[in-house]
């Protein structure tokens, strides 16, 4: 039998590895300074269920800063849940990440749903080249916004984006494909909008309104996700992110958390 103190210290050697892989992870995640400066008046609600995670946030500027002197016109950000969380769903993260990047810095592609396109290919050739029959992929919503001319452009992998516009909520789904193995390779909707001064935008992996809490044990479920952002739209952006994570804890209570959670709310 393996002694106590041997099992103590593998316990030991796995976890620090794992909080080595959540730095790695977190490198590749934008800066919280890259964030401010670009993607003003937001936040960025990231929750692992684990210590590392499926879900991940990512964002582009275009045109690329020349170090810290340019304002991108145009940026181009996501909310993403990858297969899995955890170990598996981490591994994952880190091939799409690659492929989002390598779609938009190396293929210059700028419109989200020839990103997406782009970035399935990726994924699907990176995944082709085991033996296994890996299905493995992201969920995703993506934006371009143009923070001068205030137009936004929108392509989501079963994730949707949610615009809030004089207390009404203006829900616009994502396809129903995700990026990563499919027997048609369908391609990815380009929806754009001219969004006003005032309006907020939502997009959100599906971990927040999958959470099981309240009385009753249930699923917090999208018709309360709405109802919560409408009831905060008087709060400054920070304000909203405490009062959604709040809402979170509260809501799950002692239960487990069931997955990555992931929000991100911009206002114009």
């Amino acid at each position: 039998k393996e002694s106590k103190a041997e099992i103590e210290n593998q316990h030991t050697e796995i976890k620090s590895s794992i909080n080595y892989a959540k730095r790695i992870q977190e490198a590749i995640l934008p800066s919280n300074t890259l964030i401010e400066k670009y993607l003003k008046n937001s936040f960025i609600y990231y929750q692992p269920k684990d210590i590392i995670a499926g879900d991940f946030y990512w964002l582009h500027i275009l045109p690329e800063p020349n170090g810290w002197d340019v304002t991108g016109d145009t940026i181009l950000f996501s909310a993403a849940d990858c297969t899995g969380h955890g170990v598996p769903g981490a591994m994952v993260s880190v091939v799409c990440n690659n492929a989002l990047n390598q779609s938009v810095k190396e293929f210059g592609i700028t419109q989200p749903n020839l990103i997406l396109e782009k970035t399935r290919e990726l994924v699907v050739e990176t995944f082709s080249e085991s033996i296994e029959n890996v299905q493995d992929g992201m969920d995703l919503a993506l934006c371009s916004l143009n923070f001068k001319t205030k137009e936004l452009q929108f392509s989501g992998a079963n994730n949707p984006l949610w615009i809030i516009r004089n207390g009404e909520i203006i829900e616009t789904k994502g396809d129903k494909h995700h990026v990563g193995k499919c027997d048609l390779m369908p391609k990815f909707t380009n929806h754009k909008f001219k969004l006003k001064t005032g309006d907020t935008l939502y997009i959100f992996s599906d971990g927040y309104v999958d959470q099981f809490g309240g009385p009753k044990g249930k699923k917090f479920m999208s018709a309360k996700f709405k109802k919560l952002l409408l009831s905060i739209q008087d709060k400054t952006m920070n304000e909203q992110k405490e009062m959604i994570k709040n809402n979170f804890n509260q809501w799950k209570g002692s239960l487990e958390q069931v997955d990555d959670v992931c929000v991100i709310g911009v206002k114009i």
